[in-house]
Formats: C-alpha cells, structure tokens, sequence
C-alpha cells in the first residue's frame, strides 16, 4: 500500500464530500481504539471543523483514557478540533431499568451491547444536527464487509466511511504513519461494548490478518474442501459470520408490489 498516497486520497476525498453537501466539518465517537484513531485524525487534515465525542457507557477506564489523550493529541497537532463528552452510563441505567426482565440473559447482554452502539449513534446525530456536521463512520473492510462486525444502526450508522475500504492491518500502516498515540496502537483491538476486557479477537474467534486472509481466500472462489487445521477453522469462522450478519451488508429488503395490484 503506497501510504502517504492514500492518506492524502481520503482526506482529500472527505473534504470534497463535506464541500460538496454544504456541510461545515465532521463528528466522531472517539473510543480509543485504533480505528476511531485514524478516521478521526484523517477528518482532521482536512482543515474543517472536527467534533469529537467521548462517550461512556460502563467504559473501563484505560479506554477513556486513550480516548482522551487521542483527543488532546489532535488538538496540539490540528486546528478547529473540539470535543465534548457525553457520559451515557445514566441514559443506558435508565433504560435497563425500564424493559421487562428476560429469561435467557445472555440474549439480553447481546441486545444490551447493540444498544449501547444505538445510544452513540443516536449522540453523534443529535450534535451532527445542531452543528450541520457529517458523522464520520469508523468501520474497516473486514468488519464493514467480511464478517459483519458492528451494529445495525449503531455504529453502523453513519453519513460515510473513510476507511472502510482498508483492511484492520492497513489501518494501522495508517496509523503509524500518521504519529497515532502508541498506547492505541498497541491496544487488542475491542469494540468496548460489554464492561469488560474481552477483546475483539475472543468474540470473533480469529485475529484480524487471519480474517483478512479467509475474505481473500472466499473472494478467490475457495471453499472449506481447499483447507485443514486451524486454516479451515477459521475459514470456517470467516464464512459463518459472513452468512449470519449478511442482511447487514445488503440494502434493506423491499417488498416491490406487481403493477397490476397497484
């Protein structure tokens, strides 16, 4: 990957896309991972007004806190950069306290994680409102279009994507060579949606460059029959997430009524 190149494509990219909509800048959920690290840095360059938002909801505090030193960082190195911290952890108390009790808690701590992805999307489109601004989407190849690794109109509503065309180990490529904070780039990547230090990888099954590798080998036409050992299981891993989270990655079901019952 030539990166300065394709640095200077998306930032170039995103500020023709906010020029073009009349819109003044962008707005961002900075989590303290690496991927809201680089998109929220590559908003930056563009010279237009970059809103961050940091938004807890049971957050373990390392994350906080790499959120926050990420924020402070592009506020040294870039002009026209605020941010604003919204503590969610009352709103999702209240909410939990509202909804009637479940018999299988385990389907109700999934619910609860895409929820609380649906409460900060629900932030970061009330402040794109009053501030006219574009929320900037942090998702990666692999999880935007693998193995559907996000959450349906949570973190996976946004008005566009600036990486989502780049593989997680290309993003850090990006991200080393845009000076991101060392402690994002060393931390196992999390999407921080269950109060807890489990990672992306124990939920998943399968690192990133081992996912990578399976959507390659899919988009090359092979099948399980091609592999053994840990090679087909995660293939295998690869191709179920990919079948499970499908109606994620295709526009919304339509029923289109026949002309002659119209």
């Amino acid at each position: 990957m030539q990166t300065e190149k394709v640095v200077d494509y998306i930032v170039h990219w995103l500020k023709d896309y906010a020029t073009k909509a009349g819109v003044k800048g962008f707005v961002i959920g900075v989590s303290g991972g690496i991927d809201s690290a680089v998109t929220s840095t590559l908003c930056a360059k563009t010279g237009l007004p970059l809103l961050c938002l940091e938004m807890p909801i049971h957050q373990a505090p390392n994350q906080v806190t790499r959120a926050l030193n990420h924020i402070k960082w592009l506020q040294s190195n870039f002009n026209d950069v605020t941010m604003t911290q919204v503590n969610l952890t009352p709103v999702f108390d209240s909410l939990v306290a509202s909804l009637p009790p479940v018999e299988n808690e385990e389907d109700r701590f999934m619910s609860l994680a895409n929820t609380r992805a649906r409460l900060r999307m629900t932030s970061l489109y009330y402040f794109a409102a009053l501030d006219k601004l574009l929320v900037a989407g942090t998702g990666n190849k692999v999880e935007d279009f693998g193995v559907g690794f996000y959450t349906k109109y949570g973190d996976g509503g946004v008005d566009l994507s600036p990486i989502a065309d780049l593989y997680k180990t290309q993003v850090y490529d990006i991200a080393k060579y845009l000076g991101v904070n060392q402690e994002i780039i060393d931390a196992a990547p999390t999407d921080g949606l269950w109060g807890d230090d489990r990672t992306d990888e124990d939920q998943i099954g399968a690192s990133y460059p081992e996912l990578e590798w399976a959507m390659e080998m899919d988009r090359q036409g092979k099948t399980a029959d091609d592999f053994e050992g840990r090679a087909l299981e995660v293939f295998k891993i690869y191709k179920r997430l990919n079948s499970a989270n499908k109606h994620k990655m295709i526009p919304i079901p339509v029923c289109e009524i026949p002309n002659n019952l119209l």
